[in-house]
Protein backbone atom coordinates (compact mmCIF):
# COMPACT_ATOMS: atom_id res chain seq x y z
CA UNK A 1 0.00 0.00 0.00
CA UNK A 2 1.09 3.46 -0.39
CA UNK A 3 1.02 6.54 1.48
CA UNK A 4 -2.31 8.68 0.50
CA UNK A 5 -0.87 12.41 1.09
CA UNK A 6 -5.26 13.19 1.39
CA UNK A 7 -6.03 10.28 3.88
CA UNK A 8 -7.38 11.18 7.48
CA UNK A 9 -4.31 11.67 9.19
CA UNK A 10 -2.13 13.91 6.90
CA UNK A 11 -5.40 16.36 6.89
CA UNK A 12 -5.21 16.19 10.91
CA UNK A 13 -1.57 16.80 10.61
CA UNK A 14 -2.22 19.84 8.77
CA UNK A 15 -5.10 21.07 11.02
CA UNK A 16 -7.54 20.23 8.01
CA UNK A 17 -9.93 18.12 9.72
CA UNK A 18 -10.12 18.60 13.44
CA UNK A 19 -8.99 16.10 16.30
CA UNK A 20 -8.44 16.38 19.89
CA UNK A 21 -4.56 16.62 19.92
CA UNK A 22 -3.01 16.17 23.30
CA UNK A 23 0.78 15.93 21.91
CA UNK A 24 2.48 17.54 19.30
CA UNK A 25 6.52 18.52 18.11
CA UNK A 26 8.19 19.12 15.33
CA UNK A 27 8.20 15.53 13.95
CA UNK A 28 5.03 13.85 15.69
CA UNK A 29 1.75 14.58 16.37
CA UNK A 30 -0.63 12.43 18.98
CA UNK A 31 -5.04 12.49 19.28
CA UNK A 32 -7.40 10.36 20.56
CA UNK A 33 -8.93 7.88 18.61
CA UNK A 34 -12.64 8.37 17.61
CA UNK A 35 -13.33 4.98 18.02
CA UNK A 36 -11.51 4.20 20.92
CA UNK A 37 -11.34 0.32 22.47
CA UNK A 38 -10.30 1.48 25.58
CA UNK A 39 -10.61 4.33 28.04
CA UNK A 40 -7.42 5.83 26.80
CA UNK A 41 -6.77 5.65 23.31
CA UNK A 42 -4.10 7.98 21.87
CA UNK A 43 -3.07 7.58 18.34
CA UNK A 44 0.65 8.87 17.97
CA UNK A 45 1.25 9.86 13.95
CA UNK A 46 4.55 10.70 12.64
CA UNK A 47 4.49 14.15 10.19
CA UNK A 48 6.49 12.07 8.17
CA UNK A 49 4.86 10.52 4.63
CA UNK A 50 5.17 6.70 6.01
CA UNK A 51 2.63 4.20 5.18
CA UNK A 52 3.38 1.54 6.94
CA UNK A 53 6.20 -0.03 9.43
CA UNK A 54 7.23 -1.77 6.28
CA UNK A 55 8.24 1.75 4.97
CA UNK A 56 10.58 2.98 7.63
CA UNK A 57 14.45 3.55 6.71
CA UNK A 58 17.36 3.37 8.65
CA UNK A 59 17.48 6.92 9.11
CA UNK A 60 14.43 7.18 10.80
CA UNK A 61 15.16 5.48 13.45
CA UNK A 62 14.89 8.55 15.59
CA UNK A 63 11.21 9.34 14.32
CA UNK A 64 10.84 5.81 15.45
CA UNK A 65 12.02 6.65 19.43
CA UNK A 66 10.55 9.80 19.45
CA UNK A 67 6.95 7.98 18.87
CA UNK A 68 7.76 5.38 21.56
CA UNK A 69 8.96 8.78 23.84
CA UNK A 70 5.90 10.57 23.33
CA UNK A 71 3.61 7.33 24.32
CA UNK A 72 5.43 7.55 27.57
CA UNK A 73 4.56 11.48 28.45
CA UNK A 74 1.02 11.16 27.14
CA UNK A 75 0.58 7.60 28.89
CA UNK A 76 1.76 9.38 32.42
CA UNK A 77 -0.57 12.81 31.65
CA UNK A 78 -3.38 10.43 31.01
CA UNK A 79 -2.55 8.59 34.15
CA UNK A 80 -1.75 5.45 32.75
CA UNK A 81 2.03 4.90 33.33
CA UNK A 82 2.29 2.91 36.31
CA UNK A 83 -0.80 0.85 36.03
CA UNK A 84 0.07 -0.05 32.43
CA UNK A 85 -0.80 0.53 29.16
CA UNK A 86 -0.23 -0.95 25.92
CA UNK A 87 1.23 0.05 22.45
CA UNK A 88 0.66 -1.35 19.20
CA UNK A 89 1.31 -1.03 15.47
CA UNK A 90 -0.52 -2.44 12.91
CA UNK A 91 1.12 -3.23 9.81
CA UNK A 92 -0.71 -4.11 6.34
CA UNK A 93 -4.36 -6.04 6.28
CA UNK A 94 -3.66 -8.62 8.05
CA UNK A 95 -2.79 -7.27 10.86
CA UNK A 96 -5.88 -4.70 10.69
CA UNK A 97 -4.00 -1.24 9.44
CA UNK A 98 -7.13 0.85 8.15
CA UNK A 99 -5.19 3.75 7.14
CA UNK A 100 -2.11 3.72 5.59
CA UNK A 101 0.12 6.12 7.36
CA UNK A 102 1.75 4.24 9.97
CA UNK A 103 0.38 5.16 13.84
CA UNK A 104 0.87 3.94 17.62
CA UNK A 105 -1.72 3.13 19.50
CA UNK A 106 -1.54 4.24 22.99
CA UNK A 107 -3.95 1.82 25.10
CA UNK A 108 -4.83 1.76 28.67
CA UNK A 109 -7.40 2.50 31.46
CA UNK A 110 -8.41 -0.92 32.06
CA UNK A 111 -6.95 -4.54 32.07
CA UNK A 112 -6.19 -5.20 28.40
CA UNK A 113 -6.65 -8.99 27.69
CA UNK A 114 -4.28 -11.25 25.60
CA UNK A 115 -4.08 -12.43 23.15
CA UNK A 116 -6.31 -9.10 21.85
CA UNK A 117 -10.00 -10.00 20.40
Amino acid sequence: MQYDPEGIFAKIIRKEIDANIVYESENVVAFEDINPKAPVHILIVPKAEVATVNDFTPDQASLIGEMVLAAQQIAKEKGVSESGYRLVMNTMDDAGQEIYHVHLHLLGGRRLKWPPG
